[in-house]
């Protein structure tokens, strides 16, 4: 027994709606003999007649009203299953999950995400944070931020550089740096350090020399978080690495002078492919857009 195609069954509800092969046809803009021979297939397949035509009308079958009245729900459904995904191709809908690092630009972020849900009503935005230098778990985030100063592991993620933030080792303003000018004289100095057994990376000064110098440096105290590795410098615990966009305007620290740079602070941006979301697609651009603001702080 040959069995019903979906799209007999698509076109037996439109024929019996529309009310004639002709109208049937124009609806949807195909041959009329087209439509007359997926009647033929599903009344062939189901071995029974569905519809019977005059020159002036048609109508059903006992056997064709079973179906009409069976099929008519599901072809409803799939009409709006297909609806709704070209809303979702054609307008930014549905929940988009971002991951942030700790205390990154917590201000500016802020403002940046509230901006985007105004513009965007119909995406739910659900942003969560991270501390360490890389997330754990990334897989039900659409999209992942990273601040890092090596060169990121392998994944199956598309990874995007965005921005350099410059760093310098940090002192409350009360410490005695007058020994220290090069990056080994950190070795035996007290450091507040974003993670256990950290290392602190600098860069050659000498152009077109991209090597890099690890130093073991002494845990004092750990603090993930960049704002409690500011306020325990201040407080005169230690030498902390930070951020130069986090000190500017802090008159309670120096910064020390060495003979090399720390390395800088990479922000990427991570995804799943290169055939993204239309709801990722514009927070991406969206965010890019407004780079600016966190550039000035670069």
């Amino acid at each position: 027994m040959m069995q019903a195609s979906l799209d007999d069954l698509l076109f037996f509800v439109t024929l019996v709606e529309a009310g004639s092969l002709t109208k049937a046809a124009d609806k949807l803009s195909i041959p009329k003999s087209k439509v007359s021979r997926h009647l033929t297939q599903l009344e062939q397949a189901l071995g029974n007649p569905l519809l019977i035509r005059t020159t002036r009308k048609q109508h059903l079958t006992e056997s064709g009203q079973l179906l009409y009245r069976a099929a008519k729900p599901h072809i409803d459904a799939l009409h709006k299953v297909e609806e709704e995904v070209g809303a979702l191709i054609n307008e930014p809908k549905g929940q988009l999950n971002i991951l942030l690092p700790l205390d990154f630009f917590n201000q500016i972020m802020s403002a940046l995400v509230a901006e985007f849900a105004l513009m965007y009503p119909n995406i739910t935005l659900n942003c969560a944070h991270y501390s360490g230098p890389l997330p754990d778990e990334q897989q039900k985030f659409d999209i992942t931020f990273v601040l890092h100063e090596s060169p990121l592991p392998e994944s199956n993620w598309i990874a995007k550089g965005l921005l350099s933030f410059p760093q310098s080792i940090y002192a409350s303003e009360r410490y005695d740096a007058s020994h220290i000018s090069s990056p080994e004289d950190l070795i035996n100095e007290n450091c507040i350090l974003a993670h256990e057994q950290d290392q602190w990376l600098f860069r050659d000064g000498t152009r077109n020399n991209n090597k890099l110098q690890a130093v073991p440096v002494k845990a004092r105290v750990v603090f993930t978080s960049p704002e409690m590795r500011r306020q325990a410098t201040i407080r005169n615990i230690g030498l902390a690495k930070l951020p130069n966009y986090t000190c500017q305007l802090d008159c309670k620290m120096q910064k020390i002078k060495l003979t090399k740079q720390p390395v800088a602070q990479q922000l990427s941006v991570l995804y799943h492919s290169r055939s993204i979301p239309l709801k990722t697609r514009v927070f991406l651009d969206f965010f890019q857009n407004n780079l600016g603001r966190l550039e000035l702080l670069a």
